[in-house]
């Protein structure tokens, strides 16, 4: 009896184990999440030294950085503009930068029991692709990226070793829709662009001489924006509260 048993105890032993691992989520060692009500419009979020600060970010940039989508990508109730937070959390030791999002990701599940499904739509939006005159960048060696963004009546992009898909994120952020990276250039590459922000120009601001966005691209980087639908997975919230659990 002995023999016939043992096997099947280890079996299913090794199956709980197994089970447990496929079953865990990566989580912040400890966290801290309170509501803002100081009123304020900004927000600021560092990391350093294992530990995460994120000061009044409101739930629906919290839900986006969670699952590393863009604004136009969640789509859910408006008060999520309004609720406002402050997260002080810290990292298991050796935490993977992959898992950082997916800790977010638990705790506004396990503290607000956020609940979404995702979708895929086709949208108007922009394809990014070289110019007529072709790409006017050469390469430069592999290794840590780095943006510096300024806004303005004029703003500027600096790029650090930054692909044309990261550069293709950058400009999706900018203009509100999904911007997709059809250029089939490989590599990385250094650049600084610098446009007129029309929406300032709108309200009777002047910044002649400086051109839009869109034509920055061209005579800067030799690239162009195509008008076209492409498709953009979309962060549906079916369910979220609008006070988190106690910490």
């Amino acid at each position: 009896m002995r023999a016939t048993w043992v096997p099947m105890i280890v079996l299913l032993a090794a199956g709980a184990v197994f089970a447990q691992a496929q079953n865990a989520r990566p989580a912040y060692e400890a966290a801290s999440i309170k509501l803002n009500t100081s009123g304020g419009g900004g927000s600021t979020s560092n990391g350093s030294k294992g530990q995460v600060l994120m000061v009044n970010q409101t739930l629906k940039r919290l839900i986006e950085r969670a699952y590393s989508v863009k604004p136009f990508q969640v789509s859910g109730p408006d008060w999520m503009e309004n609720i406002r937070l402050d997260i002080a959390a810290k990292y298991p030791p050796d935490t993977k930068s992959d898992d950082r999002s997916l800790m977010l990701r638990t705790l506004l599940e396990d503290r607000f029991k956020l609940a979404v499904h995702r979708e895929s739509k086709d949208m108007p939006g922009y394809a990014l692709m070289a110019a007529k005159g072709g790409f006017k960048l050469k390469p430069v060696e592999p290794g840590a990226n780095s943006w510096d963004s300024k806004g303005g009546t004029v703003q500027t992009f600096s790029a650090k070793k930054t692909s044309m898909a990261g550069l293709a994120d950058f400009v999706a952020r900018r203009l509100g829709v999904m911007v997709a990276d059809k250029t089939e250039i490989d590599g990385v590459y250094d650049f600084d662009l610098r446009w007129a922000n029309e929406d300032e120009n709108a309200n009777g601001i002047d910044a002649a001489g400086v051109p839009s966005l869109f034509s920055a691209l061209q005579e800067t980087l030799g690239l162009r924006l195509a008008p076209q639908k492409v498709p953009v997975e979309i962060v549906v919230v079916d369910h979220v509260e609008r006070v988190p659990i106690e910490n």
